[in-house]
C-alpha cells in the first residue's frame, strides 16, 4: 500500500497531524504499536491522571467541606477499586473516540511498532509484519518516564506515573522523587485519599519552570494539605527493601539523608521515544538529548520526514504536540501556518490549580526587560468565597512602556480554563488595560484576571 503521509504515533499529536491531513485530502496512514490508540497521554497520562484527580478531590471534600456545606455524611469510605474503574471507563471512551475519528476521516491504522527501512518504506512488527510505502512521514512517538542512576524502578513499589494509576492500595507513605508537574498531580490524588507524600526535589522549588511565586503559592497550600517537601535534594538511590522502599539523597550540605516509605514515585521528567525506529536507516539525526532534530518547519534533516511533540524540543505538551500536528499537516499542504511557542499555556492540575502562559517574572528580570506587575488575590472573590476555593491569585506582567501583556500566571480554582483568556489577549497583542475594560461576568472566577489588568495598568484593582 501506497500512502501520502505516514504517521508513526497515535498520541494527541499523531492523530490531530492524520485527521487535519485527511481534511486536507491526503492518503494517511497512522502506526501505533499499542492496543488502543492515543498515546501516552489518553491512555495512561492527561487523561486517567484527571478522572484520578477528580475523583479524589470528591472524597476530600466529602471529608472536609460537606460540613460546611450543611452536608452530613457518615462513614465515607475510599474505594480505591472503583475510583481506577471509572478512570478505566473514562480512558475507554476517549480512546474509542480516536478510533472512530479515524474512520470517519477514513485513515488507515496499522497496529505494530512502526520503523524506516529507507525513508520511504515502513516496516511495521506486530501480530502480522508488513511494509507500507509512503511519500512523507511524520514522527509523533512520544515519551516516556526518565529516571535516575541508582534508582531502581522495579514497577511494584518503585513506580513510575504509569504504575501509580492502578494502584492495588492507597499508600501510607508515598515518596515522590522531583517536584514537577506529574509528581504533585499524582501525589494530590494520594494525599487526598489519606497518603502521607513527601517529595524530594534537586532545585530549590517545586514547579521550577513557572512563574515563582506559582511555586511558592502552591507549595504553602500543599502543606496544609500534608505534603512535605526537601529541596536541594540529590537522589542517589532509590530500592525496595521487603515491604519499604528507601531512598537515599545528599541534602544542599552534602550529608546523606535517607528517606523510608511503601511506594515511592520517580517523576523526574520524560525521555523522547525513539527506541528501535531505524532513525539511522533513514538518516535522522538526534540531538545529544535524543531528540530529533528539526527545522523551523519541523522537517528533519532528511526531505519528507518531520517529527512533533515528545521527540523534538520544546515542553512535553499534549497541546503542544496538537498545534504541530496541524502545522506540519498544512505545510505539507501549501498553507502558511504558525505557532507561537511563547503562547502555549501550562497548567498544574492540583487544586488549587496552576496555569501560565508568556515571560515569567524571573525571565523578565534577567532579561532586563522593563515591566510593571499586577496581582489580585482569589480572596477578594466573592465567586472564590461562595466555594471556599480562597487560595491563589492571578498576576499580570505588562511592558513598562507600551503595556502589551507579556506574561499570565495563575493559581486557582479553574485557572486550567482562566488561562485561555490570556493566551486570546495575548495573540492579539493585548495591553492590560485592553483586558481591564472589558466586561467580566460577576460573580466569576474570571474577574481576577480583570482586576489583575486593573493593578497592572495603573494600580487600580477595584476590589482589594
Amino acid at each position: 500500500m501506497k500512502y501520502d503521509v505516514t504517521v508513526i504515533g497515535s498520541g494527541p499529536g499523531g492523530y490531530v497531524a492524520a485527521i487535519r491531513l485527511a481534511q486536507l485530502g491526503f492518503k494517511t496512514a497512522i502506526i501505533e504499536r499499542y492496543s488502543t490508540l492515543g498515546g501516552t497521554c489518553l491512555n495512561v497520562g492527561c487523561i486517567p491522571s484527571k478522572a484520578m484527580l477528580d475523583s479524589s478531590e470528591h472524597y476530600h471534600n466529602a471529608i472536609h467541606n460537606f460540613k460546611t456545606h450543611g452536608i452530613d455524611v457518615k462513614d465515607v469510605q475510599v474505594n480505591l477499586a472503583q475510583m481506577i474503574e471509572r478512570k478505566n471507563g473514562v480512558v475507554k471512551q476517549t480512546c474509542d473516540g480516536i478510533e472512530f475519528l479515524m474512520k470517519k476521516n477514513k485513515i488507515d491504522v496499522y497496529r505494530g511498532h512502526g520503523s524506516f527501512i529507507t525513508k520511504n518504506t515502513i516496516a511495521i512488527s506486530g501480530e502480522s509484519n508488513q511494509q507500507i510505502e509512503t511519500d512523507k512521514v511524520i514522527i509523533a512517538t512520544g515519551s516516556k518516564p526518565a529516571s535516575l542512576p541508582g534508582v531502581d524502578i522495579d514497577k511494584t513499589r518503585v513506580i513510575t506515573s504509569t504504575e501509580a494509576l492502578q494502584m492495588k492500595e492507597v499508600p501510607k507513605h508515598l515518596i515522590i522523587i522531583g517536584g514537577g508537574v506529574i509528581g504533585l498531580e499524582l501525589g494530590s490524588v494520594y494525599a487526598r485519599l489519606g497518603a502521607k507524600v513527601t517529595v524530594i526535589e534537586y532545585t530549590a522549588s517545586i514547579i521550577p519552570t513557572m512563574d515563582g511565586a506559582l511555586g511558592k503559592e502552591l507549595q504553602r497550600v500543599l502543606r496544609k494539605q500534608g505534603f512535605e517537601f526537601h529541596f536541594n535534594h540529590k537522589v542517589k538511590s532509590a530500592k525496595t527493601v521487603g515491604e519499604e522502599v528507601e531512598v537515599k539523597a545528599d541534602n544542599e550540605k552534602g550529608e546523606e539523608v535517607v528517606f523510608k516509605g511503601d511506594y515511592c514515585l520517580v517523576s523526574v521528567g520524560r525521555k523522547p521515544y525513539t527506541d528501535k525506529l531505524g532513525l539511522e536507516n533513514a538518516g535522522v539525526k538526534v540531538d545529544e538529548r535524543g531528540r530529533i532534530e528539526t527545522d523551523a518547519h519541523l522537517q528533519t534533516n532528511v526531505p519528507g520526514i518531520y517529527a512533533i511533540g515528545d521527540v523534538v524540543k520544546g515542553a512535553m505538551l499534549a497541546h503542544k504536540a496538537e498545534e504541530e500536528g496541524v502545522f506540519v499537516a498544512e505545510s505539507l499542504a501549501g498553507q502558511k501556518p504558525h505557532i507561537n511557542y511563547n503562547l502555549i499555556p501550562g497548567v498544574v492540575y492540583t487544586w488549587p490549580e496552576v496555569a501560565g502562559v508568556g515571560a515569567t517574572e524571573e525571565e523578565l528580570k534577567k532579561s532586563g526587560k522593563k515591566y510593571k506587575s499586577g496581582s489580585f488575590p482569589m480572596r477578594a472573590l466573592g465567586r472564590a468565597r461562595a466555594s471556599m476555593d480562597i487560595d491563589g491569585f492571578v498576576k499580570i506582567l505588562a511592558d513598562a512602556e507600551t503595556d502589551e501583556v507579556l506574561g499570565v500566571h495563575m493559581i486557582g480554582p479553574r485557572v486550567a480554563d482562566l488561562i485561555a483568556e490570556a493566551v486570546v489577549a495575548m495573540e492579539y497583542r493585548a495591553s492590560a488595560e485592553d483586558i481591564s475594560r472589558m466586561s467580566h461576568a460577576h460573580p466569576t472566577y474570571a474577574e481576577a484576571v480583570k482586576e489583575a489588568a486593573l493593578a497592572a495598568t495603573a494600580n487600580r484593582a477595584l476590589h482589594v
